[in-house]
C-alpha cells in the first residue's frame, strides 16, 4: 500500500476528533476530586490503577487529609493503610506526602500552574501534569497520553512511538492545538467502551473507515510491557 502522506494522516486524525465530539460531547473525568490539590492526588494514584479503584479510597483519604498542609504532615504508613487496595500503594503513599510537602514548602500551599513546576512534584510526570493543568486550571499545554490514548493512537496509525511520552509529541504535531483539550477524556471513553485492549469492537465502530487496524488487531502490539514501575513518573 502507498505510504500515507502527513496531510492525509492529519485529515484522518481531525475527522476522528470531530466524530469523538459527536459521540462524547460532554465527557467529564471519572475521578472524584474537588480542587486542584485533590485532583493532583487522584491522578497520581490512578497510575496503573482504575479510576473506580481510586474513587473507593479517596473519600477516607481526603476526609483525613483534605489539604496539602494536612497531607504534608501525614505519616506515609497511615496513607498506605488507606490506599492499600490500589496498585503500587507503598510508593504512591510516599509520593502523596512528598508532593504535598513540596506544594507547601515551595509553592505556598497552592498547586503550581505550569508544566515545569508541576513535573517537579514527586510522582507527577507530564501526563499527570497535563490533566491537572487542563482539568484544574483550564490550561492546555499538551495531550495526556495514558494507556487508552496510546493504544488508540497506534491502532489508528497516528503514532509508531515506543512510549506514551513520545506518542504525545506525534499527536501534538498532528492535531491543531484547539483539539488537544478533549482528546484524553474522549479517547479514554472510546477505549473503554469500543476500542478495548482485548477484542476491540470493530463491528459498529464509528471509526472503522478511518482505522487501518480494523478487524486486524487483538490487543496493542506496541505495548509489550505488562506494567510499569510505579516509581516512574506518569
Amino acid at each position: 500500500m502507498p505510504r500515507e502522506s502527513k496531510k492525509a494522516k492529519q485529515a484522518r486524525a481531525i475527522e476522528m476528533c470531530h466524530r469523538m465530539d459527536e459521540r462524547y460531547p460532554h465527557v467529564e473525568s471519572a475521578l472524584n476530586y474537588t480542587d486542584p490539590f485533590t485532583l493532583v492526588i487522584c491522578v497520581l494514584l490512578s497510575a496503573q490503577t482504575t479510576d473506580v479503584a481510586v474513587n473507593k479510597v479517596t473519600p477516607e483519604l481526603f476526609e483525613r487529609w483534605p489539604t496539602a498542609a494536612a497531607m504534608a504532615e501525614a505519616d506515609p504508613a497511615d496513607i498506605a493503610e488507606v490506599i492499600r487496595s490500589i496498585g503500587f500503594w507503598r510508593s504512591k503513599s510516599l509520593h502523596c506526602v512528598e508532593a504535598a510537602q513540596m506544594i507547601v514548602s515551595e509553592f505556598g500551599g497552592e498547586v503550581p500552574r505550569t508544566m515545569e513546576e508541576l513535573t517537579r512534584l514527586p510522582g507527577v510526570g507530564r501526563k499527570t501534569a497535563n490533566i491537572v493543568l487542563n482539568k484544574g486550571f483550564d490550561v492546555v499545554e499538551g495531550i495526556a497520553v495514558d494507556t487508552h490514548v496510546y493504544r488508540i493512537s497506534t491502532r489508528l496509525g497516528f503514532s509508531k512511538a515506543p512510549t506514551p511520552l513520545a506518542c504525545e509529541q506525534d499527536l501534538l504535531a498532528l492535531l491543531p492545538r484547539e483539539l488537544w483539550g478533549t482528546v484524553n477524556e474522549q479517547w479514554i471513553h472510546f477505549g473503554r467502551d469500543t476500542c478495548t485492549a482485548q477484542r476491540p469492537k470493530c463491528d459498529g465502530c464509528p471509526l472503522v473507515d478511518l482505522c487501518p487496524s480494523a478487524f486486524k488487531t487483538n490487543g496493542n502490539p506496541r505495548q509489550k510491557a505488562k506494567s510499569r514501575r510505579a516509581t516512574a513518573k506518569a
